[in-house]
């Protein structure tokens, strides 16, 4: 089932408002992508984020996008629920290509509002009933949701080594809590990448089309993100431990990528991500993900795999943030007019 196009609207009628369309990795499973992240670090990376009580809370963070669903907020599902996927498939029927998207969310929900405006046979409105949040008109904005995470995360850096110079031990401490929250919510979204549902039209089960007879079940979704691992003793997180490398800096073309290419850096990889869907398919029907005997144990590897890709680009982006992070000169001036300002009360 397609998210926007007119083929799904139908079937989106028919399923109760606020119906999980968008869950990727249960909870042990972001787990494992965060935890991935922050053993890639290499040692000069800050110190406080290691402690234990600061590894575990990224360790937490790592679900909570999916915890925000416990509301029925309409604010929050229009703002949240896109970010989690990008239906690759889809941008054709807008005339788009990933490699040329362009780089502001907002920018790329106008092209698709212009165009479906321009197109209503192609583009009906949904049923007013299943579209309360009014996310049905948009492809996904999982992209463009990772590379605004890396931007914050960037800001949180240039503030903490203005406070390290020149602030109260208060202020470094809120910083670094900042920090973590923002490492660790958006750990999530590199998890998400990494689930090849979460690039595709197909991501509850196969739509349209089906020469290969792919599983057309909605609940496939719900298998990929945890029922399996479930079924199998989870994913072997010291095992995937060992084949990380250290974080760099995110790249493209084999080359380091310059700040303002993280939106490239994330749609590049989901591009990856989505040419995973057939085989993940293809191992459903050969038996290879049913968790049971040998041969259902086969498709642990892949998914496993998945959840290192994640990790790995998830150290990168962090790393990248942390090296890319440019000066606060507005807060240093701050700063040094407020240390001015004390001394010249001091000496009254």
């Amino acid at each position: 089932m397609k998210r926007t196009s007119a083929s799904a609207l139908a079937l989106v009628a028919l399923l109760p408002l606020g119906t999980n369309l968008a869950r990727a990795w249960d909870y042990e499973g972001h787990r494992v992508v965060n935890q991935l992240g922050l053993a890639s670090l290499p040692t000069n990376f800050p110190a406080f984020v290691r402690e234990p009580a600061a590894a575990e809370r990224v360790a937490f963070l790592a679900g909570e996008m999916d915890r925000w669903r416990n509301t029925t907020d309409l604010s929050l599902k229009n703002y949240s629920f896109p970010d989690h996927y990008i239906d690759m498939e889809e941008l054709a029927e807008y005339g788009l290509k990933p490699e040329l998207l362009p780089i502001f969310r907002y920018d790329f929900v106008a092209q698709l509002a212009l165009f479906r405006k321009a197109h209503p046979d192609k583009f009906p409105e949904p049923d007013a009933a299943s579209n309360q949040d009014h996310t049905r008109g948009l492809v996904g904005l999982l992209p463009w949701a990772i590379a605004e995470s890396v931007g914050k995360l960037k800001s949180g850096f240039s503030y903490l080594k203005a406070y390290e110079e020149a602030g109260t031990p208060e202020e470094i401490a809120n910083a670094q809590a900042n920090i973590i929250y923002v490492m660790g919510v958006m750990g999530h979204l590199a998890g998400d990448a990494s689930q090849p549902l979460h690039t595709t039209i197909h991501h509850h089960g196969w739509v349209g089309d089906n020469p290969h007879n792919y599983t057309s079940s909605r609940g496939f979704h719900s298998w990929i993100d945890g029922g399996y691992f479930s079924r199998t003793g989870g994913a072997n997180l010291a095992d995937l431990k060992s084949k990380l490398r250290p974080a760099q800096l995110v790249s493209i073309d084999g080359r380091p990528a310059k700040p303002e290419e993280t939106f490239q850096v994330a749609i590049l990889f989901l591009v990856e991500q989505n040419k995973q869907v057939e085989p993940l398919y293809q191992l459903d029907k050969d038996g290879k993900l049913s968790g049971e005997g040998e041969k259902g144990l086969e498709g642990k590897a892949f998914l496993e795999g998945q959840l290192l890709k994640s990790g790995q680009l998830l150290g990168d982006l962090w790393y990248s943030a942390w090296q890319q992070a440019p000066p606060d000169t507005f807060l240093k001036s701050q700063l040094a007019r407020r240390k001015r300002t004390a001394g010249a009360a001091e000496n009254k």
